[in-house]
């Protein structure tokens, strides 16, 4: 300026300077600690199994790198069937002992490895953030406390196991599979509740993340865990799916993409393996105009470029109300500039590298095809190399693959809404339902808006929230299953009183199961029961049941019949055919009606099926009757059958206002709601035996819980839940919430697997049927509940109404409820 003296330049490294310009300074982490580590072994790393470093000869090697500098960090072995064959005998043998100690042994050892992690969480910190190309801030503040939270979380329930999980057990060997961008808090996620339950681990890390996985193990060594409980080998993509269909795992764990995990959906079909699978997202973040729009913006710095956006619940969807639109997208561009983004080991750096080059490209690819769209791009300067800029994409629509498609990076799309109902509407717009945020000071604007979106985690005010006691998992193509919390317990343990599962899988052609479609012709044997007062000079009248679906009694689509026989062979009654339009149609009803059932209240939903019992009741005789003709069973064990659905549907109208979920303690200053949801529409396979009581059993325990059903009554003897029409009508049941469809079980058990609009399917069948429900299930990643061909006891009170019904029932959301007006941890 003129008449002023030239202002002398400062030192880059004053602190006149620093509080002139703002900048932070460098503060490299040290890294010898971790790089000695790697030199105490050679920078050369085998299997590690019975707690022993494994190095068989003649293995091909896969170099680990650091995604920030591309440098070598180390070697690492790529393992064979072999190699899995010998991971999983030494897990098998030190099952028998583990699963064999006392709960309160097993919290000891948890608890000890607990207490390594910490002695060495810097070690674990900096391994993590050279490997991964995470921040070291990150690693160090979130990765690492989370594990040994989640080893302390699970020490307590394995001491408590005996009186919380009672009528549950170990399920045996677990082979967890886990991804590249968490890769030692998504083991802790695995390992923890299966070692707490009883069980023992073969864990396969990531192709690119395998050495913080290495070191943990050698830290459960240290901690003094038993040979063979957690063992780890390395490999590439195949090895996985070798771990996951060896015939001695028996529960497979895994978290990664949708694909894969439809893979191993496939895979693992029909061979009796518990599978839970944490998949993709593409989470919406909801910002209403009553919201604190500073901190919302902060909150999408968490929800997107939190690991640079490699994270299955990044917020990657931004809904934005119109009014505040433009000014909140102003607000995010000027945030972006701020975010700082160089070497992982930088304490002062907001983000790392992206973990390879091929997924850079990947991320590249997708942000330029919104440019071709017409999309406006913004994004700022990033460092060469694998780092990706912070990219917010806007002037995008609905369909825009950017916006259906997860991208797995630093690329986060804005759209605007008008009504809390749009908002709602667009962000269950996609097939996914891992996470969701919505930011707004009106908390009950906001915690009714969680409470509508399809997702198994909402945070209110915040994004990326974790802890070991509120699980972790998705709706819809996002997976099943959870990891933490109580709810994540019953992914490793089964029903006490089931055998082992395990089955060599039948030889199936998928493609053709079910497809044929036959009916029958004409009886002239037909059956005449003994019915007091009735002239039998007259002839006998008609008995033909038809579909049930919508509230109605339906012809079948095909028009064509089948033969019931009794058991003497001569024909009782006919019943509809179903075939693939019938399940169409009744898909539609249940539909159009399970919103509606899943919005009453616990108490009405009660009120209904006591009232079914009630129903049932007044017509007892009519249904021991029925039952003695059909299937030849005595007068007592019809009575028996009759008295015990009544007694279960008293059973389950209990349990529909007394399951609805729990607050989470987490170490989060507020509150988190666990509820447990519907699962949504349920497809249901009768079996043959106890065709009264089995059916209501499974139906009742559905429809307790909000869902609507899609059954097939017992392929034998489906005239007895047909002859449950008029009870139903008079229950005041409404119309779509149980559907009924007769004929071949097979026949429409493949449309209902093979339908998009169901979320699960219950199959009691064959074991050729329980594989393809499992197999087929995998088109939208639906729930399945198969018997393997299997028959339980209907009568027992654990195999025909235990929490397993409950389990299969429902689905847990947790919903994280911030707080801090008045005070602040």
């Amino acid at each position: 300026m003129a008449g002023h003296p030239e202002t002398k330049a400062l030192p880059t490294n004053s602190v006149a300077t620093i509080f002139h310009t703002m900048e932070y300074g460098p503060a490299l982490e040290d890294d010898k600690v971790a790089q000695a580590w790697l030199d105490d072994h050679g920078r050369k790393f085998g299997h590690f199994i019975n707690n022993t470093w494994v190095h068989p000869d003649d293995r091909k090697t896969y170099e680990t790198k650091d995604p920030c500098s591309g440098s070598v960090l180390a070697s690492t072995i790529q393992g064979t069937q072999e190699d899995v064959n010998q991971a999983v005998a030494a897990a098998k043998k030190a099952f028998k002992t583990w699963s064999a100690l006392s709960g309160h042994a097993r919290a000891r050892y948890l608890y000890s490895i607990a207490r390594h992690v910490q002695k060495q969480a810097r070690l674990l910190a900096v391994l993590e953030s050279m490997d991964n190309g995470k921040t070291i801030r990150e690693t160090r503040d979130c990765d690492i406390p989370l594990v040994a939270r989640h080893l302390y979380y699970h020490a307590g329930w394995a001491q408590l196991m005996d009186s919380e999980m009672v009528g549950w057990k170990s399920v045996g060997v677990v082979g967890a599979i886990v991804p590249w961008n968490f890769p030692l808090m998504l083991l802790a996620w695995k390992v923890c509740p299966a070692l707490a339950m009883g069980n023992t681990v073969v864990l396969k890390p990531a192709t690119n993340t395998r050495l913080s996985a290495l070191l943990f193990a050698e830290i459960c060594a240290e901690a003094g865990l038993p040979a063979g409980v957690f063992n780890v080998i390395t490999g590439g993509g195949a090895m996985g799916s070798m771990l996951a269909t060896h015939p001695d795992v028996d529960k497979v764990g895994f978290t990664g993409s949708t694909d894969v995990g439809q893979v191993l959906r496939r895979a693992t079909a029909g061979t009796g393996k518990k599978l839970s699978l944490e998949l993709g997202g593409k989470s919406p973040v909801i910002v209403f105009d009553s919201a604190d729009l500073d901190s919302a913006v902060e909150g999408i710095v968490d929800a997107i470029w939190f690991n640079q956006g490699q994270v299955c619940s990044a917020g990657s969807r931004l809904l934005v109300q119109e009014p505040v639109f433009d000014r909140f997208i102003e607000k995010v561009k000027q945030r972006m500039k701020t975010l700082r983004m160089g070497s992982s080991l930088d304490k002062t750096m907001d983000m790392g590298a992206i973990i390879d080059p091929t997924q850079h490209k990947f991320i590249a690819e997708y942000v330029n095809y919104a440019r071709k769209e017409g999309a406006e791009v913004f994004q700022v300067d990033a460092p060469s190399g694998c780092f990706y800029p912070p990219t917010l994409i806007t002037g995008v629509g609905t369909t825009s693959c950017t916006v259906m498609e997860e991208i797995f990076g630093p690329v986060l799309c804005a759209m605007p809404f008008r009504t809390a109902k749009e908002a709602i509407s667009l962000a269950n717009n996609t097939i996914y339902g891992l996470g969701a945020s919505v930011f707004s000071e009106q908390m009950t604007l906001a915690i009714e808006t969680a409470k509508m979106i399809k997702a198994g985690t909402v945070w209110i005010n915040c994004h990326n929230m974790f802890d070991g006691a509120a699980g972790f998992g998705g709706y819809k193509q996002s997976g099943y299953g959870r990891d933490g919390g109580k709810e994540g317990l019953f992914e490793y343990v089964k029903p006490s009183w089931q055998g082992r599962l395990s089955f060599e899988t039948p030889e199936l052609d998928c493609a053709k199961f079910g497809a044929s479609y036959m009916a029958d012709r004409p009886s002239i044997t037909p059956a005449i029961p003994e019915m007091v007062g009735i002239d039998r000079t007259l002839p006998q009248v008609d008995r033909t049941y038809k579909l049930y679906y919508g509230g109605a009694q339906k012809r079948p689509d095909g028009n064509y019949c089948r033969v019931i026989n009794d058991a003497n062979d001569r024909a009782f009654a006919l019943v509809g055919e179903s075939n693939r339009k019938d399940v169409r149609n009744a898909a539609e009803a249940a539909s159009k009606a399970q919103p509606g059932w899943d919005k009453r209240t616990g108490f009405n939903r009660s009120q209904i099926l006591f009232y079914w019992a009630e129903n049932l009741e007044q017509r007892r005789q009519e249904f021991i009757d029925h039952l003695v003709a059909l299937t030849d069973q005595s007068t007592e064990a019809a009575c028996l059958e009759v008295d015990s659905t009544v007694a279960r549907l008293f059973h389950w109208a209990s349990f529909c206002d007394k399951y609805g979920g729990a607050v989470q303690e987490t170490q989060m200053y507020g509150t988190v709601l666990k509820i447990h949801e519907a699962v949504g529409i349920i497809g249901i396979a009768c079996p043959d035996n106890a065709p009264l009581l089995s059916f209501v059993s499974l139906v009742a325990a559905a429809v307790a819980r909000g869902n609507a059903v899609i059954a097939v009554p017992s392929e034998k003897y489906p005239t007895v839940a047909l002859s449950l029409y008029q009870v139903l009508e008079t229950s005041d049941l409404p119309g779509g919430v149980i559907n009924i469809l007769t004929g071949s079980r097979d026949h429409i058990t493949k449309y209902l697997s093979e339908h998009q609009d169901l979320q699960a399917m219950w199959y009691f069948g064959s074991l050729e049927g329980s594989k393809f429900v499992e197999y087929a299930s995998a088109v939208n990643v639906k729930r399945t509940w198969v018997n393997y061909g299997l028959n339980r006891d209907w009568f027992d009170p654990h195999q025909g109404q235990g929490e397993e019904f409950l389990y299969h029932a429902t689905q847990a959301k947790n919903i994280w409820l911030t707080m801090g007006d008045i005070f602040a941890n």
